[in-house]
């Protein structure tokens, strides 16, 4: 592998985007296998690949420890059984938030509703300020 794809451990964080303490968590937890030179980190393809599905993966919604499970699958079983898993993980998140979605649109009915009675409110007041 050349120096040209592999990033160090302050240009993976640059790239993208996260913390020093991010990327060592994400080592510590095993959703990262940077090669170690001395002190210094580097992020291979393999790593760079990975850290784009974890990011994904959390603006999902999955959480750290499914997106761990979820990439082990591939090491020990194959492609197939990860995408198995995949579309289980992904029915399951589409449903969740589908919930959130119809839970965020009765709310936003509601405030304004409420705020149509607010100005429904006002237009009856006098204008000019408090006991005006």
């Amino acid at each position: 592998m050349t120096d040209a794809t592999r990033l160090s451990f302050k240009e993976m964080c640059a790239k993208f985007d996260v913390t020093p303490r991010t990327l060592r968590y994400y080592e510590y937890i095993e959703l990262l296998f940077p090669e170690k030179e001395g002190r210094s980190r580097f992020y291979g393809p393999r790593e760079i690949a990975r850290m784009k599905l974890i990011l994904r993966g959390r603006r999902f919604g999955f959480s750290l420890e499914e997106i761990r499970q979820w990439l082990l699958i591939y090491g020990k079983k194959g492609e197939r059984p990860q995408l198995e898993a995949w579309l289980q993980l992904a029915d399951r998140q589409l449903g969740e938030l589908d919930r959130q979605r119809a839970e965020l649109d009765t709310t936003i009915a509601d405030l304004k509703a409420l705020r149509a009675t607010a100005v429904d409110e006002m237009d009856r007041l006098p204008k000019g300020g408090a006991g005006a």
